[in-house]
């Protein structure tokens, strides 16, 4: 990729355990080794073309009629080209063999690949080159199988989430038909609810797909993050009164104005913020901070809570998408979206959790090339 053409930052989709940018080709990274590869073949080539030249010559003179009025080399020359010639060609054909046996299992492997399976590896072995075309195989293939195991998943807790209201509203609706239920507030109620659980799966889904494959587009503008965080804390107000949990938040006064997606931040603050209240019981507390890391040009803004916290074997999964702990009634999105949206703007998001709270915090580069 030319250097003019090639993102100045990590795209979202790029491999976490690849370099970015990535290298040039191993012939250019390892100019010296592939320079003596060249020179070496050409000493083989030139010692089987002095070899065949010394046969040649001696296979004219043992042919020769008159043998006595031969004035060239004596016959032992002939004899020594002979054997370096057999030399050169035995050089040769290993050098072939290295090359060639790898590459024809990389062929079958392809064609194996072809029909489905991932599951191929192969041993990385013969000259650097060669290696290295193998390896970068064997990495193609674990990424294929990871994205097809990631398929299975997700069609699997689609078809598990999508059930659940699907046969809430199925029920209802036949029980209204039928007569069972009267036709009331508190009967259709459960429908419009199921319609909109629904209707926020499907919404979750389309964000977290584009985002994943990097088709997402950010709308970015200057945006005071303490009036957005302000914003995102009164929708959840009445909801954390009800609960009896305290929301507060507070922003540095020196964050300066981010070139961000508000409408996508604010995303995922409301999802951080409405899991850390359902997690969190009453008397407790959730408070949003956020402060400038002058010296990383980034601004930090951490959402904490006193709740139940997350225990250390489930901590790692968390932003996993569709992954719910024993006690979670979500649908295992919010924190992976979160977690996606977040790297498309370029920062970075993790979660802390001692047993007896949880903080997950992100940062938000000061700028967009940052």
């Amino acid at each position: 990729m030319p250097p003019h053409f090639r993102p100045r930052r990590r795209p979202p989709w790029w491999p976490d355990d690849e370099p970015w940018p990535p290298h040039g080709p191993p012939w250019r990274r390892n100019r010296r080794v592939f320079l003596w590869k060249i020179i070496g073949l050409f000493v083989i080539l030139a010692i089987l073309a002095a070899g065949v030249g010394a046969f040649t010559s001696w296979l004219t003179f043992v042919g020769s009629t008159r043998p006595d009025t031969w004035h060239g080399p004596p016959p032992f020359l002939f004899c020594g080209g002979f054997v370096i010639a057999l030399v050169g060609l035995v050089l040769l054909a290993r050098l072939l063999q290295r090359v060639t046996t790898p590459i024809g299992e990389l062929m079958e492997a392809v064609g194996r690949v072809e029909n489905g399976d991932y599951s191929t590896r192969l041993v990385e072995r013969g000259p650097y080159e060669v290696r290295a075309l193998l390896r970068a195989f064997n990495a193609m293939v674990e990424h294929l199988q990871l994205n097809e195991t990631q398929r299975r998943n997700l069609l699997a807790d689609v078809t598990h989430e999508l059930r659940t209201p699907l046969t809430v509203i199925q029920g209802n609706l036949e029980g209204l038909l039928d007569g069972v239920y009267p036709r009331d507030d508190a009967h259709l109620k459960p429908i419009l609810e199921d319609t909109h659980v629904l209707a926020r799966l499907i919404d979750d889904l389309r964000t977290l797909a584009l985002a994943e494959s990097g088709a997402l587009h950010l709308h970015r503008e200057p945006t005071d993050l303490s009036v957005l965080a302000g914003e995102t804390i009164a929708s959840f107000r009445a909801q954390a009164e009800a609960a009896g949990v305290e929301l507060s938040a507070t922003i540095a006064d020196d964050v300066p104005l981010l070139e961000i997606d508000p409408v996508r931040i604010r995303e995922v603050l409301a999802n951080l913020i409405a899991n850390a209240l359902r997690h969190t019981p009453s008397g407790g507390r959730v408070q949003v901070t956020g402060q400038l890391d002058a010296g990383e040009q980034q601004v930090t803004v951490a959402v904490g809570d006193t709740g139940t916290g997350i225990s250390p074997e489930v901590l790692p999964y968390i932003f996993d998408r569709f992954y719910k702990a024993g006690n979670s009634r979500g649908t295992g999105l919010g924190l992976a979206i979160a977690k996606n949206l977040v790297t498309a703007h370029g920062g970075e998001i993790s979660a802390q959790s001692d047993g007896q709270g949880t903080t997950i915090r992100f940062s938000l580069p000061l700028s967009v090339d940052a």
